[in-house]
């Protein structure tokens, strides 16, 4: 109990909202380690690198489970599907405790008539000192989100297209992100190749699949090997765990670039299967 007092006092240094996310997880991990052997397990340091990383981490989770409560009140209703998904992104994350209970007021703050989208963005970005890989992961992040129910509703797509300008994302980039997650969708659902069996969608087929490999890498199929290999390599640049870790991105968020990378690879491979090369 006594961290969290400790947390509590400590979020204020940064800010009412994000301070206090940052206060119970300081507090939270200070419980946690107190009743142990502190000193021997390095204290803070086991946790989080460096006090910067204290504010960026409870600025991240604030502004994405805030933003996605506003996207789920964009059309008027947020549907139980919504909810649910924020709950399973919460478990995914291994967010529990007063951590959670941070991140389901965010959620709340989100959908209210007056929440201040811009403030909150550019608050995210300068926390993240504009590192474009953190921003893209965000901004993946939100519109897996937003495709829940399986579409993106028109007011759902003007929120998202606010946000990418806010972090300096370009319409067509917005465009490609988009389409690249709908291939995602479709590719992962059937298993990647289109077969129509072991659960896989009939109609489905194997060109269909070949089709979305090519637009989750970002590429054409007049596109010469060579380019392809450089917009893989890229891509998997781009989503490398260690690589996003050391530039900022919370470790609970990382199984969500995990599962990009693993779409990534499945549909290089489909790829250069069909093409021949190596």
């Amino acid at each position: 109990m006594m961290g969290k007092i400790l947390g509590a006092t400590f979020g204020f240094m940064f800010g009412r909202i994000p301070g206090a996310i940052l206060g119970f997880i300081v507090g939270h991990f200070f419980d946690k380690g107190y009743s142990q052997d502190f000193n021997q397990m390095g204290g803070f340091s086991r946790f989080f690198t460096s006090q910067d990383a204290f504010k960026t981490q409870a600025i991240f989770f604030h502004s994405l489970f805030s933003v996605m409560g506003h996207m789920a009140k964009a059309d008027g209703v947020v549907s139980d599907a919504e909810i649910r998904m924020a709950s399973a992104l919460m478990d995914q994350m291994g967010l529990d405790g007063d951590v959670r209970k941070e991140a389901q007021q965010a959620f709340r703050d989100g959908k209210a008539a007056d929440f201040p989208l811009e403030p909150t963005i550019r608050e995210f970005k300068e926390s993240c000192h504009g590192r474009r890989d953190i921003l893209q992961v965000y901004l993946e992040i939100l519109i897996q989100s937003a495709y829940v129910d399986g579409r993106l509703d028109k007011a759902e797509q003007v929120i998202l297209e606010n946000v990418a300008s806010l972090l300096g994302f370009k319409q067509n980039e917005l465009l490609y992100l988009l389409s690249a997650f709908e291939a995602e969708m479709r590719f992962r659902q059937n298993g990647g190749r289109g077969q129509g069996s072991h659960g896989h969608t009939a109609s489905y087929n194997s060109q269909q699949s070949l089709d979305d490999a090519y637009k989750i890498l970002g590429v054409s199929k007049s596109d010469d090997d060579k380019s392809i290999k450089k917009a893989y390599r890229k891509l998997m640049s781009e989503h490398h765990p260690d690589k996003l870790v050391s530039k900022g991105l919370p470790k609970q968020a990382l199984e969500l670039a995990k599962n990009k990378t693993q779409d990534i690879q499945s549909a290089y491979e489909l790829i250069k299967e069909n093409r021949g090369f190596k």
